[in-house]
């Protein structure tokens, strides 16, 4: 994690804003019904970092739980002047861990996604890169993510259930 990484986001009225201060320990590209249905989109591009990396700069955001598919939830961290969604923690990952909505960042080409998750609901107008790397479903995080973002996710957890 470099000490030097910085990127700023925020909503659209720009009433919140925030600064990502660690790179992303992972980033998917969910292209799952839910997701679809919750962005409106064909797919919701999600940076996976650790909560206490996502500092606000401006504003509060509104948290609003949100239904998932596996039953257990999600909290969308929403501006609450213009509704848009910044970030979420679901309860896989517990509140240790921010899914931070690339759209919302000020460079959102700084970050692309490491997998393609859920492609076998994808739409079938969106076509991947040849070398992107996809799954039907949901994969093995032990197996896939490099080890060094394995070792922050398991110290975020520390930190959090501390």
């Amino acid at each position: 994690m470099s000490d030097e990484f910085a990127m700023d986001g925020g909503c659209a009225c720009r009433a919140v804003r925030y600064r990502l201060t660690a790179s992303p320990l992972y980033v998917h590209c969910c292209h799952c019904r839910w997701c679809q249905r919750e962005t409106g989109s064909a797919f919701v591009l999600n940076a996976m970092v650790e909560a206490d990396r996502v500092t606000l700069l401006a504003g509060t955001p509104l948290m609003v739980d949100t239904p998932t598919h596996s039953g257990k939830g999600q909290r969308i961290a929403r501006c609450p002047n213009c509704f848009v969604a910044l970030w979420s923690h679901y309860a896989g990952a517990g509140p240790a861990i921010s899914f931070v909505r690339v759209g919302s960042l000020d460079e959102p080409d700084r970050v692309q996604p490491d997998i393609h998750i859920y492609t076998a609901s994808k739409v079938p107008w969106v076509a991947l890169p040849a070398d992107a790397l996809a799954v039907p479903e949901f994969y093995d995080a032990r197996t896939t993510w490099p080890a060094a973002s394995l070792a922050r996710f398991k110290a975020a957890r520390a930190r959090y259930n501390a």
